[in-house]
């Protein structure tokens, strides 16, 4: 299957690992990228940035096929070595990025002339249009259904992705609510060139978390998940447990008057716990919708290849017949 996703990044299948805190390393990444998608390393999981230059070695020497960074832009009071971190996916080779949060503008130029391409995470039409100007080469948009920070416009994926199609000019892939070859199609259908996997990629068996991680997304529903810290207007989409419903309760109680020091011990500094060590009422840890559609833990190989043969049935199979005389 060739789209302006596979064309753009080299890439066999237009699936896209998404970078995901503590679980988008090496063996993740390659293994993805080995199954014809594209891997990503999680680039502020790593402290510094010569332990990213360490990871970007590391990957490289398990695939010798595209794999990229994901760099996220956070407002902070004291912002991570990003300069460090441009530098060491530059020296390392990388030449696929990632990027989320704030605007990437200001660190584009050095990226460009490495011959980086960068696709921007985005939760809105305006935020891709935005991308697109300042030289974006693709955006990855991101519907309401998904894990992790969904923005603030509520605005799910039947209707983002036809309004994205219709809207911009660069490639463009889905994310959120994506699991399968029927959300592959659908995709294509409302104009994206490829779809992102978060939730999803983390029930494999190359994912470099905890089993009770991988077993509580196969046992979740669709019903499962919660969203928190809606009134500090950093909404983040999270899986239900004990510690979620402790901060539901401090957002109940305290309403307007809620502050991040308030909810910090549910979310703060909580993915180690969680993803290496399993203690799994640790925190709130971002998860999709999407577990409605997981019910087993392939390895990546195994995923691609289904949602790929599963895809060209559905579009050969179903669709084509549904065009019959």
């Amino acid at each position: 299957m060739k789209t302006r996703i596979t064309e753009l990044f080299g890439i066999e299948h237009p699936i896209i690992q998404g970078g995901m805190h503590f679980v988008g390393f090496a063996e993740l990444a390659s293994a993805v990228s080995n199954a014809g998608g594209l891997g990503i390393i999680t680039g502020l999981t790593q402290r510094t940035p010569e332990a990213l230059a360490n990871e970007i070695a590391k990957c490289h020497g398990m695939t010798d096929k595209p794999f990229g960074v994901n760099l996220t832009f956070l407002p902070s009071v004291n912002p991570p070595d990003y300069p460090g971190y441009v530098k060491a996916i530059i020296d390392g080779g990388v030449k696929i990025v990632e990027t989320a949060g704030n605007n990437p503008q200001q660190w584009l130029p050095a990226l460009k002339e490495a011959g980086v391409k960068v696709i921007h995470k985005c939760t809105s039409v305006r935020h891709s249009l935005k991308a697109q100007s300042i030289g974006c080469d693709a955006v990855s948009v991101d519907g309401f259904e998904c894990g992790g920070h969904p923005g603030e416009d509520d605005v799910p994926n039947f209707i983002l992705l036809p309004r994205a199609g219709e809207t911009l000019e660069i490639p463009f892939v889905a994310s959120g609510g994506m699991a399968d070859a029927r959300s592959l199609v659908a995709a294509l259908a409302m104009g994206a060139d490829g779809m992102n996997l978060g939730t999803r990629f983390m029930a494999t068996v190359e994912a470099p978390i905890h089993d009770h991680v991988k077993q509580a997304i196969v046992d979740a529903s669709e019903l499962d998940t919660r969203l928190i810290m809606r009134p500090l207007r950093n909404t983040e989409r999270v899986l239900n447990n004990a510690a979620v419903g402790r901060l539901l309760e401090k957002e109940k109680k305290l309403g307007a008057s809620i502050t991040f020091a308030d909810i910090f011990e549910e979310v703060a500094g909580v993915y180690p716990a969680i993803m290496q060590r399993g203690e799994m009422d640790a925190g709130g840890w971002s998860c999709g919708m999407v577990v409605g559609l997981i019910h087993d833990i392939p390895t990546c190989k195994e995923l691609i290849d289904r949602i790929m043969s599963e895809a060209e049935a559905i579009i050969r199979g179903r669709l084509e017949k549904l065009l019959a005389a």
